[in-house]
């Protein structure tokens, strides 16, 4: 009988087709702000990607850029999060 250590197996590789896929590293699934999926992009936006990062805040909560940018500006003289109100 043949060991297993013995039996040599040799194989050419024609054709190799990789898969990728992505996902943004924050503890939500979706936008605080505009309720959309941040494997998706923000209302302004058709593809996500980097046309349409995220951003967090000090607070940990993480909103698209341009929906926390808007909301940043409306609420002037202070800004606070939109999820927890702090500043």
């Amino acid at each position: 009988m043949r060991c297993f250590q013995e039996l040599k197996i040799l194989f050419v590789i024609y054709r190799w087709h990789a898969v990728v896929s992505w996902t943004w590293d924050a503890h939500d699934e979706t936008c605080g702000i505009c309720r959309m999926a941040f494997d998706g992009c923000c209302p302004y936006y058709k593809l996500p990607g980097d046309d349409c990062p995220l951003i967090w805040g000090a607070c940990n909560h993480a909103f698209h850029l341009h929906c926390i940018m808007k909301w940043v500006n409306s609420q002037i003289p202070q800004a606070h999060c939109p999820m927890c109100r702090r500043e």
